[in-house]
């Protein structure tokens, strides 16, 4: 795996890269992060000058689009520490998770444990799979929203089929122990799929070391790129069958049946999306450039700055730990969060996140109708969080 880092971690250079924040505070990355420049203009030149379909033609258009799609899928490989064929590119981290969820081939009395701090796509899928006659356990959350490690594995039975885990819980900044509960899995010989949502690209990564049986991640948040991409790492790709069949994954077919492709194209099904991937590829050797660790570092000390300082303000409500990842959930006492992030962007051109973040079942276990959410990239400042903060104090004190 690739480190490369910055002698000094210029955020007002980077800023420039990302047009749109000259017109807003933009701290709404936990859901899309900007695009830099330079991925742009990777999608531009496909459609510019090299426009066509992935591996269906033997003309040089269609080899040349062919060629970049693969480039892409190395270096988010490389940056994962991932082999190629076994890093397959998706619509995003909701469509990775169904493709293990759904092709696990979950039967009667097989049990699986997620927890109550998941984002809905790391949750309803599994839910889901109660019709095939799959048993769901939920593991609690702390205050903070920590998972214990302990709890799950005093959950495991002799029928557990798979842990389903968030990296980064998307509503407290939480990071959970992640390296534990994989510790716990292979000593049960349980496979366990991560949700990297919101911890890919935001800090590094090593999937070979971390040894989880799947990863999965969006595109268009940590790692810079363009919506409607994403990654699944399969461990062993054999463990999941594709379950959406057709153009690009079938290497042979009659009337009496078919047979697929090996990994990952058996995965990807139908014409993948090629500039969102180009674009991808050049967002996260733009990411590799700047180095994970030094944008790592720069976001949480953002995150945790706002939140201790947001914590100073009358009637403010702030959740997670102190000691948290790149975001900050908070209400405002009195005011509803959409209530919130209208003034917020009406009064000071900021634009944050309110409601339940796709994250029901965790916030609600805490008493939590709903959050305001700040969540910060690599092109956040301190002054953004001066601005922010004083904003909040404003709305906080004209209740």
């Amino acid at each position: 795996m690739k480190h490369i880092f910055v002698l000094m971690y210029d955020v007002y250079e980077i800023r420039k890269d990302f047009p749109v924040l000259e017109k807003v505070i933009y701290l709404d990355s936990g859901a899309t992060t900007q695009t830099p420049k330079s991925a742009v203009l990777a999608m531009n030149d496909f459609f510019y000058n090299y426009a066509a379909n992935y591996g269906r033609g033997a003309h040089r258009l269609s080899i040349e689009a062919t060629n970049a799609f693969e480039d892409a899928r190395e270096i988010v490989a490389d940056f994962l520490n991932t082999p190629p064929e076994n890093t397959i590119m998706t619509k995003n981290t909701t469509d990775s998770i169904n493709i293990v969820a759904n092709g696990f081939g979950f039967q009667k009395g097989d049990h699986i444990i997620t927890t109550m701090i998941e984002h809905h796509s790391n949750f309803v899928p599994w839910l889901r799979q109660k019709e095939n006659g799959a048993v769901i356990s939920v593991a609690d959350i702390d205050s903070e929203g920590f998972v214990n490690p302990n709890q799950i594995d005093e959950m495991i039975t002799d029928q557990t089929k798979m842990i389903a885990v968030g990296h980064i819980s998307n509503v407290f900044g939480s990071i959970q122990n992640i390296e534990k509960i994989i510790q716990i899995a292979r000593k049960n010989n349980i496979p366990v799929l991560v949700d990297g949502a919101q911890s890919a690209g935001h800090m590094e990564l090593d999937l070979k070391a971390l040894d989880c049986d799947y990863f999965a991640a969006a595109g268009h948040k940590g790692l810079l790129g363009p919506q409607g991409t994403g990654v699944l790492y399969i461990k062993n790709p054999e463990t999941i069958q594709p379950t959406v069949l057709g153009g690009g994954t079938t290497s042979d077919a009659d009337t009496c049946g078919f047979t697929t492709k090996s990994s990952p194209e058996c995965f990807e099904a139908g014409t993948p999306n090629l500039p969102g991937v180009i674009g991808l590829g050049a967002a996260v050797e733009y990411l590799q450039k700047l180095g994970v660790k030094n944008v790592e570092s720069h976001d949480n000390k953002l995150a945790q700055d706002t939140a201790k300082r947001l914590k100073e303000i009358a009637g403010v409500e702030v959740y997670g730990p102190q000691n948290r990842a790149g975001l900050v959930s908070f209400n405002i006492e009195g005011l509803e969060p959409h209530t919130v992030a209208m003034r917020l962007d009406k009064v000071k051109n900021i634009c944050v996140r309110s409601g339940y973040h796709c994250a029901i079942p965790g916030q609600k276990a805490l008493g939590i109708n709903g959050s305001s959410r700040a969540s910060f990239a690599l092109y956040n400042t301190e002054e953004e969080v001066d601005i922010f903060v004083e904003a909040v104090g404003e709305i906080a004190g004209s209740r």
